[in-house]
């Protein structure tokens, strides 16, 4: 199965690490989009280091880290810079689709 999860605020950090990390251990695949205030959660190494896992994929709304003035420089190599084209594509490619 692949789980998808739209994060658009920085308030759930411990829940996004806590679904991630169990769906992983159950043989899932999780993508991870960060858009609005999630984009805040890019400056917190935990949630950063999702996007180690070869069954996690964690994307961001360039956008939306404009607006909310987070400066993109250190980002990972391994986290994708995007639009909200790939929240499409997350929202098309998930079985499930769920909104933190």
């Amino acid at each position: 199965m692949r789980l998808g999860i739209l994060v658009n605020t920085d308030k759930n950090l411990k829940h996004i690490i806590g679904i991630t990390n169990a769906a992983v251990k159950n043989g899932h695949e999780v993508m991870l989009f960060a858009m609005d205030d999630g984009v805040r959660l890019l400056h917190e190494p935990a949630f950063r280091e999702l996007h180690l896992s070869q069954r996690v994929s964690l994307s961001f709304c360039d956008y939306s880290a404009h607006v909310a003035r987070v400066s993109t420089e250190s980002i990972p190599a391994g986290i994708l810079c995007g639009s909200q084209y790939n929240n499409a594509v997350m929202n098309h490619d998930a079985d499930r689709v769920i909104v933190l």
